[in-house]
């Protein structure tokens, strides 16, 4: 590592690490609302970004271009720059990896915001490299890659961080750029209602059907809700609290979800503003091959629920059915 951080948020570019989908959404709001990004990402969608740019565009008819030859794209991090922010927004899989290799190229302290699924990333990254400051934070909404460099934000929300002195001086300028970003003393809460949302990911992805689709599907939304009041039980043997996310409790979203369709549409028609194109990542990573973060959610509930002498028999089933389809 090296020196200290710059701690402005104009005086240094920021870092996407890990430019897929949510990277590169995220991101690309920010250049286009003026901040230097500096992109670092697979080569399959780096490609991509250099042949068309980047495009982003949203469920409110939003439509942002980049060119290709105003962004900055690394296949690893860029060596010697300091950056006033890092977003890191690998799937869990890559986190230690991709944390050692930011601890390898940055400077000490460098604020570091987890932009990703699941509970513990933050915790991993900083094991893997202790001399970051890392800050857990959360993306409560859907993006997609609908062709390359085209992303696209399905649904609706905030994102989301722990509170931190540094980041404050950034809410303005996410703000600004149309990616409103809230500050929360614990953020704890917010993770585990955005993991029981995210239980519908492996059931979208199993379903091979675009998610606006699948929630209309009675079967699959069904068996969404199985998993979410499993999860319910669980967290409830373990004395955790989940943040309501949606405009229903969590046991009345879950008998919503239980409804006749017919009745869904009516009851749930805030829930089903949904882009027709939006789809979970889990079901990109499984038609591309790559690992999925079934770990990190299904996966979560089932750790949760031995630790506290529980069972969770249904997310540990969907959980062996996703990693049996990566393997």
């Amino acid at each position: 590592m090296r020196g200290t951080p710059a701690e402005t948020p104009a005086s240094c570019p920021v870092l996407i690490m890990g430019a897929g989908s949510v990277g590169c959404y995220v991101g690309g709001c920010l250049q286009a609302a003026g901040v230097p990004v500096d992109f670092v990402g697979r080569p399959r969608v780096l490609d991509g970004l250099r042949q068309h740019g980047l495009r982003v565009t949203d469920l409110d008819g939003a439509d942002r271009r980049i060119p290709a030859d105003s962004l900055r794209l690394h296949e690893q991090v860029p060596a010697g720059g300091a950056h006033a922010l890092v977003l890191l927004c690998v799937k869990s899989p890559a986190t230690a990896a991709a944390a050692r290799e930011l601890a390898e190229r940055l400077p000490l302290g460098t604020v570091v915001l987890s932009m990703q699924n699941g509970l513990r990333n933050a915790e991993v990254a900083s094991a893997a490299a202790p001399g970051l400051r890392l800050v857990p934070g959360m993306v409560p909404y859907n993006i997609a890659e609908l062709a390359p460099g085209h992303v696209h934000r399905g649904t609706d929300g905030h994102l989301a961080a722990r509170h931190d002195a540094t980041l404050a001086a950034w809410v303005p300028r996410f703000n600004a750029a149309g990616i409103t970003l809230d500050l929360h003393a614990d953020l704890l809460p917010l993770q585990w209602g955005k993991l029981l949302l995210n239980l519908n990911n492996p059931v979208n992805a199993l379903s091979g059907l675009p998610l606006l689709a699948q929630l209309l599907d009675a079967g699959h939304r069904r068996q969404f809700a199985a998993l979410m009041q499993e999860a319910l039980g669980v967290l409830s043997a373990a004395g955790i609290h989940p943040a309501q996310l949606t405009s229903l409790p969590w046991p009345w979203l879950v008998r919503v979800l239980r409804l006749p369709t017919p009745l869904f549409r009516v009851i749930a028609a805030r829930m089903l503003r949904v882009d027709k194109l939006a789809r979970s990542s889990m079901a990109d990573d499984l038609a591309l091959g790559r690992p999925t973060e079934i770990d990190a959610l299904s996966g979560e509930v089932v750790r949760l629920a031995k630790s506290v002498g529980a069972q969770a028999p249904l997310n540990e089933a969907i959980t062996a059915r996703v990693r049996a389809l990566q393997a």
